[in-house]
């Protein structure tokens, strides 16, 4: 009983082996290139952006069902995409029904775009890697 509690123990004070870090896009590329963007990779963000890309523009209401989320969490993720210059954001009236409708920007398309290279560049290093 003694022998198997101190080898667990001596086990236990060794060092777990950390896995070797993978650059995710080759040596050439710039260091500032291997960053996320961070305001696109949290979830409803990324949906948000993904779903503007294939669409000339959303509602509101559409991207809450498309996305399945709740007013708030819709609309607070919205404005910091908004306030970053990634979404442009219209309100109006149909009637006396206040319409929001958001289009994707240039900018927005363009850090999209940049995120999904960096994402595949991760995914390729993986597998190659694997």
């Amino acid at each position: 009983m003694v022998a198997k509690r101190s080898a667990a123990r001596a086990a236990q004070a060794q060092p777990t082996p950390r896995p070797e870090r993978l650059s995710a896009v080759s040596g050439d590329a710039p260091r500032a290139s291997l960053d996320l963007d961070r305001l696109i990779h949290e979830r409803v963000r990324l949906a948000i952006v993904s779903a503007l890309a294939v669409n000339p523009s959303l509602t509101f209401n559409e991207l809450k069902q498309l996305l399945g989320t709740s007013d708030g969490n819709l609309s607070v993720h919205a404005r910091r995409l908004e306030e970053a210059g990634y979404l442009d954001c219209t309100k109006s009236f149909e009637g006396r029904v206040p319409k929001t409708e958001y289009r994707l920007t240039s900018t927005g398309r363009a850090a999209l775009e940049r995120y999904l290279a960096h994402m595949e560049g991760l995914i390729r290093s993986t597998r190659s890697h694997g």
